[in-house]
C-alpha cells in the first residue's frame, strides 16, 4: 500500500507545481501591463491549466487517502 501513498504523493506534486505555473504566468501577465481583451485572452487559456492542476492534485491527495486507510 506504501506503493498507492507514493503514486498520489508523485501526482498531488504535479499538480502543485502546475498551479505554481499558473500564479507564475498571471503574474508575469500582469507585470507586462496587458489590459483588457489581451489580458483576458491569455488568462481564460490559463484557467484550463489551472483546474487541471487542481483536479490532479484533488485525485493525488484522494490517492494518499487511500492508500493510508488501505494500509
Amino acid at each position: 500500500m506504501a506503493g498507492i501513498v507514493w503514486i498520489g504523493a508523485l501526482l498531488t506534486a504535479i499538480g502543485l507545481a502546475g498551479l505554481v505555473y499558473c500564479i507564475a504566468i498571471a503574474a508575469q501577465a500582469r507585470r507586462s501591463g496587458l489590459e483588457g481583451a489581451a489580458m483576458e485572452a491569455r488568462l481564460r487559456r490559463l484557467v484550463a491549466v489551472n483546474l487541471g492542476a487542481l483536479a490532479l492534485s484533488a485525485i493525488g491527495l484522494m490517492t494518499v487517502v487511500l492508500g493510508v486507510i488501505l494500509g
